[in-house]
């Protein structure tokens, strides 16, 4: 972890800054020798809506999913977990859905694949100037894509690589890990790290919590919106997150019942009753 934080380290302090109309030259293809050779020996971090893609895309719970294809390195800087795509276990040591012609899961790849030969960076999460992300692009040795005669602009590569759709998802998870509470803290305890790794990565067990639980007769969920989530990974992932800004961090996106704040009251008056008695 610490290589990976040299290299945030670098490309904030060196890295060119590109915008969305920034112009570079790229493509990939079976034709390029190098074809296949950036899958093998990288740390892929995924987002929970790439988990979500992925798991469904294998038709395997999201348990599943994170117990056989990937891993959560422990590092004592982070402050929230985070996941990441384990390779296979051979000498490439290459990405687990990658064959022969490409990319299997093609269609459902990560965030980080689909932005490849560019990445996204941001300042640092305590620095307090106004410096905005940027885009920088990743021109590898190994890579003989730059080499090709397509030209495109940065906003032309996330059209066409399907990003667009990832970022709304993105955004809200930012919100999350960026939040000013985490980051005056030194860390999550372990009640409240297993809560957001439920609710960001393991959906499918997050849906048991809130339908196979007492959840929905303390929280006030509307009809319509218990609907959604019950069949729509992505509308629980997004109800995953007000939970979490709920749960980790005080904030009112999920209303308590009524019946159960007077109970909550009613509880404590008796406890405050019986030992003002006792004394």
């Amino acid at each position: 972890m610490r290589e990976i934080e040299k290299l945030k380290e670098t490309i904030l302090k060196e890295y060119p800054r590109l915008t969305e109309d920034s112009p570079f030259t790229f493509r990939c293809h079976s034709g390029v020798s190098c074809f296949n050779e950036c899958c093998a020996d990288v740390n892929i971090f995924l987002t929970p809506y790439d988990i979500i893609r992925l798991k469904n895309r294998l038709g395997i719970s999201s348990g599943e999913f994170l117990s056989k294809h990937t891993i959560s390195p422990f590092d004592e800087n982070l402050k929230y977990p985070i996941v990441i795509l384990k390779m296979s276990d051979n000498e490439k040591k290459s990405c687990p859905f990658v064959g022969d012609d490409g990319c299997t899961v093609y269609t459902d790849r990560p965030w980080a694949c689909r932005m490849y030969p560019l990445g996204l960076a941001s300042p640092k999460e305590d620095d307090d100037s106004n410096e905005k992300e940027f885009y920088f692009l990743l021109e590898e040795s190994i890579c003989q894509g730059f080499k090709e005669d397509k030209k495109w602009t940065v906003g032309e590569w996330i059209n066409d690589q399907g990003i667009a759709e990832y970022t709304e998802l993105g955004e809200l998870f930012k919100g999350i890990t960026l939040h000013n509470y985490l980051q005056e803290i030194e860390g999550l305890p372990p009640e409240k790290v297993d809560m957001f790794f439920t609710a960001a990565y393991n959906i499918d067990k997050f849906r048991d919590f809130v339908f196979k639980s007492s959840f929905l007769e303390k929280f006030d969920v509307d009809a319509d919106r218990v609907a959604k989530i019950k069949d729509d990974d992505v509308e629980l992932l997004k109800f995953g997150f007000e939970w979490l800004r709920f749960s980790l961090y005080g904030e009112k996106t999920i209303n308590v019942k009524n019946s159960v704040l007077e109970s909550k009251k009613a509880e404590i008056a008796e406890k405050m009753r019986k030992k003002s008695e006792e004394n």
